[in-house]
């Protein structure tokens, strides 16, 4: 009896590892910066979408902050203009893979595929960009990870989740955000959605608002992934 129950529990627990952002059982990746210091990025996954992420951009502007977004190939492929609005507005912007798998069930093969493809219209869209890479869903396995490195990809995760594609409010959006900063975070949150352009994140930039006005009070500074990365932060 107690071994099957061993290795069920390791079945769970290689299950977990492969999908929580903050686990290294498979490799590294990027969770956050330095804990307690007084920096947070902000990441956006699933764009470019109509209308909202010109919306957000326009939040960014006016508080001045700049942000990493993390973009599906075949929604450049449609918004390129959007993809490019954002470039140029001085955000970074990351590899989201092509369509959004979850790359758990994805050959070696096949993750070279979404990403290569995510990676070719990108530059076609926005030319020069960063070497980041977030796996949809947080799903990676060591070969995930090893098809990136072999691009030289740095993985990026997460250590708060904004949870608003399922919270229903500005409101909860924003309180499920300030619940979890402890300082040197990366936020993940969405200017889009996997399944589908035109997806309803107006809540997501009404919260992104008042949350930056809300750190920035507090002393708080917004920065990019890469600039995070730069200031000795660590992964977790």
């Amino acid at each position: 009896m107690f071994p099957a129950l061993a290795g069920a529990a390791a079945v769970l627990y290689a299950g977990y590892a492969a999908m929580s952002p903050t686990s290294q059982l498979y490799g590294r990746t990027f969770v956050r910066g330095r804990p307690g210091s007084r920096q947070i990025a902000l990441t956006f996954d699933d764009g470019p979408n109509d209308t909202h992420t010109g919306q957000l951009l326009e939040v960014l502007a006016r508080n001045e902050v700049r942000a990493t977004f993390f973009m599906i190939g075949r929604f450049v492929r449609e918004r390129p203009q959007i993809a490019r609005a954002v470039a140029e507005a001085g955000h970074v912007v990351g590899n989201h893979t092509d369509t959004h798998p979850n790359l758990i069930g994805c050959s070696s093969a096949q993750v070279a595929i979404q990403v290569d493809e995510c990676e070719r219209v990108l530059s076609d869209a926005v030319g020069a960009h960063s070497r980041l890479f977030r796996p949809p869903f947080g799903g990676r396995l060591p070969h995930v990870l090893g098809v990136l490195r072999d691009r030289g990809y740095e993985t990026v995760m997460w250590s708060v989740s904004s949870r608003d594609w399922s919270l229903a409010t500005t409101d909860r959006i924003e309180q499920q955000v300030v619940s979890r900063i402890r300082g040197g975070d990366v936020v993940l949150m969405h200017d889009g959605g996997h399944r589908q352009m035109g997806i309803f994140r107006g809540h997501t930039v009404g919260a992104v608002d008042r949350l930056i006005r809300r750190f920035k009070q507090e002393g708080f500074r917004f920065v990019t992934v890469p600039e995070m990365m730069q200031k000795g932060a660590d992964a977790q």
